[in-house]
């Protein structure tokens, strides 16, 4: 079955309310191909890597998280952003990206989806005062070890994450996927055990381990593959397309 990529744009625009979020780049279709989708590959980052997959899966769009046309970058078309744009445009495909909407969504957002992944359940906002900051608060079903909750971050993600252990053991967790290592001190006054995001600065380990806390930097890219896939999996059942979600291995 084919739909309209017009079709595809706005009920994807209208289940994440993205109009209404301000964010540091364009939400929606950065770069339009054809007219009609069959196939749908999601993945994390609009990297070549994925681009040169999705044209071997033969792909009418392309859905990421991490798009094109950040503020403050340089407009110019040239490098890896002319080769990226050259390979959607050379074979007609369109590329739909979602940032910030993608990780505030109460459903398929990043720090829902990685919540149901490692079994936290969420309790609220990691700072309610402060609506920027889109990660969450939630609890384990039992109190753990900061080591043993490590291992399960790493069976879950594949990938072995960075610990600062703190002091006791863990039972309340604030989080927030990707780079949101500097929101430790909003998690630290939500009263948290641990605090767990894809990267670390030098100062993280500071914070932690001055105000007794544990600290998880599980990785940008693993912390932040299950919204699209779920954002995805979504259009693909309302439109009945098909959906192929595509993990281009990233350290970070």
């Amino acid at each position: 079955m084919a739909i309209a990529l017009t079709t595809l744009v706005e009920e994807a625009e209208r289940f994440l309310s993205a109009a209404r979020i301000s964010d540091y780049c364009p939400n929606g279709l950065q770069v339009e191909g054809r007219p009609q989708v069959r196939r749908i590959v999601s993945g994390v980052t609009a990297s070549q890597a994925l681009l040169d997959a999705a044209v071997e899966a033969e792909a009418d769009v392309v859905l990421v998280h991490h798009g094109y046309f950040w503020k403050g970058e340089d407009a110019c078309i040239t490098g890896i952003k002319r080769r990226r744009l050259q390979t959607l445009l050379s074979n007609d495909i369109s590329l739909l990206a979602y940032h910030l909407p993608l990780d505030l969504h109460a459903e398929v957002g990043n720090n829902v989806q990685l919540a149901r992944q490692l079994d936290i359940t969420v309790e609220g906002p990691l700072d309610p005062n402060n609506p920027r900051i889109v990660g969450l608060v939630g609890s384990l079903d039992e109190p753990m070890s900061a080591r043993d909750f490590a291992r399960r971050v790493q069976e879950v993600l594949g990938r072995e994450p960075l610990l600062v252990e703190g002091e006791g053991m863990i039972r309340k967790i604030g989080w927030c996927t990707g780079g949101g290592q500097g929101y430790i001190d909003n998690a630290i006054a939500a009263g948290v055990d641990l605090y767990l995001t894809g990267e670390a600065s030098e100062q993280t380990f500071h914070s932690a381990r001055e105000n007794g806390i544990s600290f998880i930097a599980a990785g940008h890219h693993a912390t932040e593959r299950y919204g699209v896939q779920a954002l995805g999996d979504y259009l693909a059942r309302r439109f009945a397309l098909e959906h192929l979600f595509i993990d281009c291995p990233n350290p970070i």
